[in-house]
């Protein structure tokens, strides 16, 4: 029995075995035992009694608990939010790892050992999302044990998984390892390849390097490390000719740049066989894979060489993305599926304005509103046949017209009595003034 610790972690680890033999991962307080198939645990009754553990079988599927054939890899249902990195505990694996698990997707790490993907799982039980559902970062890492110089269990290792990333390559520190480069980035990634094809995942996305397809200095001068540009470009003829959905990611010099390295040298991608040197930062090309992960139309069939200047202005990488030419016509997008009747009412409902009076969720204790009176029909129709015959008035020209209430009263003007008026006239025509007294002026 094997024992693979990771005492602090209860993240899920699998151990891949053998052609012939699946190997089970036992989960207890984040340690992995791993117990082949073929073999029975004599102590199994009592370590159930004592013990509390749960058991998944390498290349299940979601959270079923069946064992799945690798052979039969074509009943597999990708999941279109999950992602295999191959070399996550990289410099630009581990960081790769990350930007997705920012881009919100589930992560299956492929290590080699799970002793070696600790540094990694306390990094990302380190990161703090804003995530609305709640869950954490750690939540959604898996670590699976992968040898990917093992064709048999690569593809338990890949699952489900819909898009493949490999960001392996031979290490520096084995510099006298003759056989590095042509096991590692060629063999090795040839293997992923294949079971990626045979899994039918929707994208590969592939970490190479500059100069890998054309010789030009100072990229060419790394071939002499055994070879190591010729290697992978075996590995990107691999890839093209497998017929799968492909991006190949060829970088500058990582080795110099650290993570704030982005903060002074903007990222600029060009076209394959354009660049020979440059440099970029490791995290750099780690946000780059992440967004054609999330942007796989914008990034299908294309070869990219990217590295990071000052001159170079700040430019979303999409929109980099978008001027590199594809090698392949892009596909036409799948149909959207219909809504379900359920999920329309939902929208509905959570599309409604929302009320700004924090007090409309006590609609529904107002007391009862007295009823309105309202005019009976035979008053209002009464009320509008006497509209028909009112005259209407005609509005004044005068623009004092409104000021007819404001005006003093004026004093009566008197008027003379008629029998007085009928004794001041003579028969001659003589109007005599004063008439009461007898004497008066002729006039």
């Amino acid at each position: 029995m094997k024992l693979l610790a990771l005492h602090s972690s209860p993240i899920p680890i699998h151990g891949i075995s053998g052609r012939n033999s699946i190997e089970k991962s036992v989960f207890f307080s984040g340690c992995s035992l791993g117990i082949p198939a073929n073999k029975r645990c004599t102590d199994a009754r009592k370590s159930s009694a004592s013990l509390d553990f749960r058991v998944r079988a390498v290349g299940s599927v979601g959270s079923s608990q069946k064992t799945a054939n690798v052979n039969e890899p074509d009943k597999i249902t990708t999941d279109k939010d999950l992602v295999f990195v191959a070399g996550a505990t990289g410099r630009v694996g581990s960081r790769t790892v990350r930007e997705l698990l920012k881009l919100g997707f589930r992560v299956r790490a492929g290590v080699r050992s799970a002793q070696r993907a600790q540094t990694l799982v306390e990094s990302v039980r380190q990161m703090k999302l804003d995530d609305s559902s709640g869950s954490k970062p750690v939540e959604k890492l898996e670590i699976v044990e992968c040898d990917l110089e093992n064709q048999s269990g690569i593809g338990s290792a890949i699952g489900n998984a819909s898009i493949v990333i490999c960001c392996i390559g031979a290490s520096e520190k084995e510099v006298f390892d003759i056989t590095g480069p042509y096991r590692i980035d060629y063999k090795a990634t040839e293997n992923l390849i294949n079971a990626a094809t045979v899994a039918k995942v929707d994208h590969f996305i592939l970490l190479t390097s500059l100069g890998t397809n054309k010789i030009g200095f100072p990229a060419a001068i790394l071939n002499l490390f055994w070879g190591v540009l010729i290697w992978k470009r075996k590995a990107e003829e691999a890839l093209i000719a497998s017929g799968l959905p492909y991006t190949i990611v060829r970088p500058g010099g990582m080795e110099r740049p650290t993570d704030a390295y982005k903060e002074t040298h903007n990222l600029t991608l060009s076209p394959e066989d354009t660049l020979f040197g440059g440099q970029v930062s490791n995290l750099q090309v780690a946000e780059l894979m992440a967004c054609m992960a999330k942007n796989t139309r914008l990034s299908y069939c294309k070869v990219v060489e990217a590295i990071a200047e000052t001159t170079a202005p700040l430019t979303p990488m999409e929109e980099l993305l978008a001027k590199i030419p594809s090698k392949r016509e892009l596909p036409p997008e799948p149909p959207i599926p219909a809504p379900k009747p359920e999920d329309v009412v939902v929208q509905s409902e959570a599309s409604k304005p929302r009320p700004l009076s924090p007090y409309s969720m006590y609609d529904d204790l107002k007391p009862p509103t007295s009823p309105t009176p309202t005019p009976s029909s035979s008053l209002h129709l009464q009320e509008k046949e006497q509209a028909k015959f009112t005259p209407q008035k005609q509005q004044p020209l005068s623009p004092y017209t409104v000021y007819e209430d404001l005006k003093p009263p004026t004093s009566p003007t008197p008027t003379p009595s008629t029998a007085s008026s009928l004794k001041d006239i003579n028969v001659d025509g003589v109007v005599s003034l004063g008439s009461n007294s007898g004497k008066g002026m002729q006039i």
